[in-house]
């Protein structure tokens, strides 16, 4: 806890000299001497004497309710973990050419189609989720909305493309971000590459996610890992799904969807590999880079095999513990506080000391 105003903690002094001159008022009152006629009405007065607690229960409840409305007016402040409803999740999903393998039926393509529809009109915390294609580069084909039916017909409408840029996808979900959070900063293409770190407890994280699908290995754009050192930097934390069989020799077909674009503009055109990020067409899942991107940026990764493994992911997706850091002030309950014990020290006061 913290206080917005501390130099109105001066004010606490008045407890101490509050308790001082009551004292003195009691003594002084000691010093009075009464004459009885009778022994007898001495010990009367005697038995009728109120115990010590009960004489000063009441007096001391008022100092602590003095105590409390002092610092409520040093605006007192905590900083506390609460449920965000302006989170955002941002689904990067793979459309490059591998997603035609028929090991998953009908195809890996039309099976993650399904998935992230359900997801989406099964996601009832209201949060806005946003949908980012990558092959051989990223875009964002639906702003982040909490339109269904918007979102439904932007899956659906997916198609496939050469190359698989893991970078670009993790870049442009955080773009993505970067547009509706002012509280975060564009990527950056030029950044260093590095493995990052996990956020330190004092840093703020970002109740906002990606959960990024992909069926292959990075053969385009930017270093996965670089670009997830940058979510690492904005506290955004990246869930991973590997998607697809092992050892897949299955044929490919998308049917009429199949956009190979050519030398026209679309997905995977005008991109090359970044040295190092492998040449040639893959179709096995790079589960050791997934994992150190979820890892560093504190999400999970998750492996699916099948449509229902996959319908099952998005299913256990800990969408549930997004949180945001919020300084809230919590005067008012000094102020209550207060309120409460001044009430209770006038109630008993009136039963312990009736007035005649």
């Amino acid at each position: 806890m913290s206080l917005l105003w501390p130099g109105f903690l001066i004010l606490l002094l008045i407890v101490p000299f509050a308790i001082a001159v009551y004292i003195i008022l009691l003594r002084r009152r000691k010093g009075f001497t009464v004459r009885y006629s009778s022994l007898s009405l001495v010990r009367e007065a005697m038995s009728g004497n109120q115990s010590w607690w009960r004489r000063h229960l009441p007096f001391g409840l008022f100092m602590l309710a003095l105590a409390s409305l002092v610092i409520a007016l040093g605006r007192p402040s905590a900083t506390v973990s609460v449920p965000s409803n302006k989170a955002t999740i941002i689904l990067a999903i793979d459309v490059s050419r591998s997603m035609c393998s028929t090991d998953i039926s009908p195809n890996r393509l039309e099976a993650a189609k399904d998935a992230a529809q359900f997801f989406v009109e099964n996601h009832k915390s209201g949060r806005q989720i946003g949908v980012v294609a990558f092959a051989g580069f990223a875009e964002l084909i639906q702003p982040p909305t909490t339109d269904v039916n918007a979102l439904v017909d932007a899956i659906e409408n997916l198609t496939t493309a050469r190359r698989t840029a893991i970078g670009s996808a993790i870049l442009r979900s955080i773009d993505a971000l970067a547009e509706i959070d002012d509280r975060i900063a564009p990527s950056d293409i030029s950044a260093s590459p590095g493995t990052g770190s996990l956020p330190s407890p004092d840093q703020e994280v970002s109740p906002h996610i990606i959960v990024l699908l992909t069926d292959g290995a990075s053969n385009a754009g930017p270093y996965p890992l670089t670009a997830a050192q940058q979510a690492v930097q904005r506290g955004i934390r990246i869930y991973t799904i590997g998607y697809g069989t092992a050892n897949n020799t299955s044929p490919m077909n998308c049917g009429d969807r199949f956009e190979e674009f050519g030398g026209f503009p679309g997905f995977g055109f005008g991109f090359s590999p970044e040295p190092g990020g492998g040449q040639g067409f893959r179709r096995e899942i790079d589960d050791v880079t997934l994992k150190q991107i979820a890892d560093m940026t504190g999400g999970t990764y998750y492996l699916a095999t099948s449509a229902n493994e996959l319908e099952e992911v998005f299913q256990n997706l800990p969408t549930y513990v997004i949180v945001t850091r919020e300084t809230i002030e919590i005067s008012v309950f000094f102020t209550a506080f207060a309120a409460a014990l001044i009430i209770l020290a006038m109630v008993l006061s009136l039963r312990w000391h009736p007035l005649h």
